[in-house]
């Protein structure tokens, strides 16, 4: 049996207590959220969306050995800054499609729980994405209707190939 993935939110309190789903994940003991972002692992793999890296399976080693990390606070507020000096090897989603109820079908507009899963369901660790959306009443979706982009990505070789399949999917 392999060890557990440690997964890390950098969390901002800037959404809606009661639609946060990364609070959620930590009432139920399936992450760590940190207030401040020098605490986030320091050789994790950090979605972030200003990456210039697209995430693929490559980064699964990484994963196993230092962690997935994210960053939960309301876009419309980021700090640009911030987000480039992110420490960790930051790496941004490919296309996908938000299930969740607050950005149902919209593309790109992942909660946490939703980005922290396709991550995890890229780089290999589908039951480990499948456990964390399970505690949310819509979480079955955002795999539904991503299910062949996310097959597609996991099946690439690195960044390179998920940015090509990514364009097909956006077209």
């Amino acid at each position: 049996m392999r060890k557990s993935i440690k997964i890390v939110v950098y969390h901002a309190r800037q959404c809606d207590p009661k639609k946060c789903t990364a609070s959620k994940l930590k009432r139920h003991g399936l992450i760590r959220l940190v207030s401040q972002v020098k605490l986030l692992p320091k050789r994790a793999v950090v979605l972030n969306p200003l990456s210039e890296i697209a995430f693929s399976p490559a980064d699964r080693w990484r994963i196993e050995n230092f962690g997935l990390a994210a960053l939960d606070f309301s876009w419309e507020h980021a700090e640009k800054a911030l987000l480039k000096n992110v420490r960790g090897t930051s790496r941004c989603l490919p296309y996908l499609i938000a299930g969740n109820p607050v950005n149902f079908g919209k593309p790109t507009k992942l909660s946490t729980v939703e980005a922290l899963a396709a991550a995890l369901y890229i780089a290999g660790f589908e039951e480990d994405a499948n456990r964390l959306l399970s505690i949310f009443k819509w979480g079955h979706t955002f795999i539904e209707i991503n299910s062949e982009r996310l097959e597609s990505y996991a099946k690439a070789k690195d960044s390179t190939a998920i940015v090509e399949l990514q364009k097909s999917f956006m077209q």
